[in-house]
């Protein structure tokens, strides 16, 4: 009779317990869009530094370079 009583605590417990909890669940919802977005930007800007360096230099050899046959004169 014992047994039985403590397994009728143990059972009416635990159902006690158990029945009391919430149990909720959440969900989430994660949906991925691609999205294609043009930039104008300036041709300065896409190139690099080296680029815009050497077209610099360029015209600076350049214009010594026409100064030098500014100064030769013209053979014709």
């Amino acid at each position: 009779m014992r047994t039985t009583n403590l397994f009728a605590a143990l059972a009416l417990g635990s159902v006690l317990l158990v029945s009391c909890r919430e149990t909720v669940t959440e969900r989430e919802v994660i949906r991925e869009k691609e999205v294609e977005v043009e930039q104008e930007e300036p041709l300065e800007d896409k190139e690099g530094i080296i680029e815009r360096t050497g077209k610099e230099i360029d015209r600076e050899v350049n214009e010594e370079i026409n100064e030098e046959i500014d100064k030769i004169g013209d053979d014709n």
